[in-house]
Order: C-alpha cells, then structure tokens, then sequence
C-alpha cells in the first residue's frame, strides 16, 4: 500500500461514490485553503487533500490505487484506459507523448519539452450515467418520460467564475497563472526538474479573494436535474442513449458533458428476444399436429392465426413475419419464430383411450396396457424425439 492513504485524508470509506469524495474533498478545502487558515501545517494539509482528491476522483488513478498502493499502477504503469464514455478520455500507448511521458509517469511532470493545458481555457464538464429499467414491452414500442438526477451545474449567482458578484479572479501568486509549479527531485539519473498542479490554484491560474457565497467559489452547485427522456421503440437490454449537454457544468465557460442512459430491460414471462427477432413456444394437441388446425398465437403486437398443417412435428417453428420488435437501426420489424410443441394429456377418459386403441390397432402397433411403453407412450416419444 502506499504510504499515504488517501481514503483516511478524506475522512471516506474505500466504496465512497464519486459525490462522496467531492463533497469530502469541498469541505476540507475550505478548512484547510492557505487563504483561509493560517495555522501552521495547513497549507501541507491543503496540499495532501489536493493530491488525494485527483487520484480518487480519477476511475483509472483509483482503480491502481486500490490495486497497486499507487495511482500510477504496478511498477509505475503507463496509463490504460479512462474511465467515462467520451473517446478522448481513453488513453493507453496509442498517440503516445514518448519519452516525455515516461518522464511524466515517473517523476509527476513533464521532462521538459511537453505544451500543456492552458488552465484559462474552457474545458467540458464530467459525463454521467443513469441506468434505466425498462419493461419488455417498452423496450420493444419505446416511451416518453422524465427522469431525475443530481448533477454539478454553473452557480447562478456567480455565472461559473467562483468569485462573489462584483469581484473577479485574479492570477494566482504561487503559479503566476500557469496552473503549474516547478520542483527538483534527485534521481538515478541525476537532478531532474518536473512540474506540477499548482496546490494553491488547483490548476485554474487563478485565485479567488472572495467567494461567492452560494457555491463557496467552486463555481458549481448541486442541483437536482430533471430531463425529458424519447426512448425510441427496439432499444435493447445493454444498449446506451447519448442525451447531449446533460451531465456536469465545464469549467471556464466551458460546455456541460454528456449523459448516457443504459438500458436494463426486464425479462418477458412469455416471450423471448434476439436483436429484432422475437421467439415465443405454443403448445398444440396431438389431433392437432397430426390432423391440421389454425390456432391462435400470441403476439408483442396482438393474437395472431398460425396455420399448422396435417403431420406437423413437435419443435417445428413457424415464421411470423414483421411481428417481431421494430429494428433500431433499419426499417421494418424483425420477426417471431414460434415452435410448436405437442401436449401431452395426462388423464384419459375412457373414450380417448378407447380411441386411440383404435389407432394403435390400425397403426400396426401392440397397446402394452397402462405401464411404460404403451402406445401413447410412444406417441409421446415420437413427438419429443430431436
């Protein structure tokens, strides 16, 4: 593990949500923000905070904490992939910064030849996920609804910029207004100079010398979130819905993220699904199969007729054209594929049995009575046999 655990800095337990660890991370800073607490230590208080709360906050940085004791993972590995859903949060090896980044892993900065982030310039907000339940028959016709969430959004009362109205942010003293510091650090390799978020700014470049009162100079709020959800008709158990500019509040004027709805769909007690294709069972009789009949066969879009003909063995599936679910991406609907399966009736009236001696004489075949291997019997096999 590492030496510091990030987890006891924030006062958190290790499951903590990613609102847990910014709410703890917001109200340690105030306490311990050098502008606001003079006391001795606080400014290392500030800056251990700061170090725990980029590394929590960050799925992949956590994910190797939690695994390795470092946010970097094993032996100091050189990233994988990001958490959220935009593709410009995967990295990996692909597009690689080369040695600069190796520097970067090892030493926490840059070896000295890498452009970075300007800290003014507007910067997208955090995408989010919500994870939706849908009945069978919704996902198959689709619906409209609302649905309701808390996401961090521009504080009204300071329009985004964290400063109290009337007043305006002013270029941090300790960065210059870089959003970075410099240090030296001895290595095997000699004296090597990195960089790092600035601890006082926190990467902006600014400062703010008085706080807006309603988002303590974050420049967010809580809010709670309400948005009107189109489901289309054919969306599946996995599958995801893009709502644009509906996650998080950017920063610097920046364009809110995205909100991705997952689907879960519930299972149906009568049907079963594969793409736009829909699979159902229907149970016939022996006369039926054999003679020939039109039955009627339930449908996501209503009873339908079916028609067996004389003979029909039992798994035999029939094709329903267009009675299946609406394809997401096309035109039409797919099908149902309905397989016929022969009932057996457990208890015979005198006549039936009566009956169907008479068949088995006429079939050629011996009626071994009411143990195993009577003609019913047989008749049973026949149908179920693959």
């Amino acid at each position: 593990m590492a030496e510091k655990d990030y987890y006891e800095t924030l006062g958190i337990d290790r499951d903590a949500s990613k609102d847990d660890i910014r709410k703890a991370y917001r109200k340690l800073s105030k306490k311990y923000h050098p502008d606001i607490n003079k006391e001795p230590g606080a400014e290392e208080k500030f800056k251990t905070i700061t170090e725990a709360y980029e590394v929590l906050s960050d799925d992949q940085k956590r994910a190797n904490y939690d695994q390795y004791g470092s946010a970097d993972g094993a032996a100091g590995g050189f990233g994988g992939n990001g958490g959220g859903f935009s593709g410009s949060d995967f990295g990996g090896f692909g597009g690689g910064g080369g040695f600069d980044d190796i520097f970067s892993q090892f030493f926490g900065g840059g070896g000295g030849g890498r452009s970075q982030r300007n800290p003014n310039a507007p910067q997208p907000g955090r995408d989010l996920q919500y994870q939706m339940t849908l009945k069978f028959e919704e996902a198959i016709f689709g619906k409209e609804t609302k649905i309701t969430y808390t996401r961090e959004a521009q504080c009204d009362t300071c329009n985004g910029s964290g400063a109290k109205p009337g007043t305006s942010p002013v270029t941090c003293h300790n960065c210059g207004g870089s959003g970075y510091v410099s240090t030296e650090t001895n290595t095997p390799l000699g004296r090597m100079r990195s960089q790092q978020v600035c601890p006082v700014c926190q990467g902006t470049g600014k400062e703010i010398k008085e706080k807006c009162p309603t988002c303590a100079g974050s420049g967010h709020v809580e809010q709670r979130h309400e948005v009107e959800v189109k489901i289309p008709a054919g969306v599946d158990d996995g599958q995801q819905m893009r709502l644009q500019g509906q996650g998080e509040a950017g920063t610097n004027s920046g364009p809110y993220g995205d909100l991705f709805i997952i689907f879960q769909v519930q299972p149906s007690k009568d049907f079963k699904r594969d793409g736009a294709d829909i699979y159902f069972d229907q149970a016939i009789s022996f006369s039926q199969a054999a003679l020939g009949d039109k039955v009627q066969v339930k449908t996501v879009h209503g009873d339908v007729e079916l028609k067996v003909p004389a003979g029909t063995q039992s798994g035999t599936t029939f094709r329903l054209k267009g009675k299946g679910a609406p394809k997401l991406r096309g035109t039409g609907n797919g099908d149902q594929r309905v397989t016929v399966n022969i009932k057996t009736p457990k208890n015979l009236s005198k006549e039936q049995r009566d009956a169907l001696r008479q068949l088995a004489k006429a079939s050629g075949e011996e009626v071994a009575g009411n143990g195993k291997g009577n003609f019913f019997d047989k008749v049973k096999d026949a149908f179920n046999d693959d």
